[in-house]
């Protein structure tokens, strides 16, 4: 019997609803940072996105699911970056990441956003076990780029001490962004000098 083909009318729908959640996240990331998580309500996210919050209740049954697909989606755009074969240069992403302070809700996790949903995991369990499904598989992801060595600049270090250097890349990211809040005008120089002289050590081999 022949697998039934797909059909483009099948295909424009998943598109849509794949369009209409992207929206919502937006508009629900952009609401988290500038009201909190408990502060921002649905209607807020609906008037946000430009939409009724019946057709929001469509897609999410409430904030909890939507912040659970805001980990999920960061997590795929993450890893999908870790996996492109591009030469990277450790401390240029780092300190892109800094610059970007949310203009783009897409694109990396806005750092009030990543303490608000810090915050909001000693309260609520779901999150928490997202977050800490989120940590461990970047620092899998991490441990793994670390360890492979190639034309691409990677270094090759041994697994035990890629899964060590993956923690400290992950410290490291999160006290940018922590830092990030507190000191958003932080001497870029100043900055840039500091990554050079540490970064290089996570990749030395001892």
């Amino acid at each position: 019997m022949n697998a039934t083909p797909d059909l483009p009318g099948a295909n424009k729908a998943e598109a849509r609803v794949e369009a209409q959640r992207e929206r919502i996240l937006v508009a629900a990331q952009k609401c988290f940072v500038e009201r909190g998580f408990h502060g921002a309500s649905m209607a807020n996210i609906a008037d946000t996105a430009g939409m009724s919050a019946g057709l929001i209740y469509r897609y999410f049954a409430g904030k909890n699911e939507i912040i659970l697909a805001i980990v999920e989606h960061q997590l795929a755009m993450l890893l999908k970056d870790m996996n492109l074969k591009r030469k990277v240069d450790i401390t240029a992403e780092l300190i892109a990441s800094f610059d970007r302070c949310g203009d783009d809700e897409t694109r990396g996790m806005n750092p009030a956003l990543l303490l608000e949903m810090s915050a909001e995991a000693t309260r609520d369990p779901s999150i928490a076990a997202s977050l800490d499904g989120f940590d461990r598989a970047m620092r899998g992801a991490l441990a793994g780029w670390l360890a492979e060595d190639d034309e691409d600049g990677r270094p090759g270090l041994p697994h035990a001490l890629a899964q060590q250097r993956a923690l400290l890349m992950q410290l490291l990211f999160e006290g940018l962004k922590v830092r990030q809040t507190r000191e958003p005008d932080l001497d870029r120089t100043l900055l840039e000098a500091a990554l050079r002289e540490f970064v290089p050590q996570l990749l030395k081999p001892s």
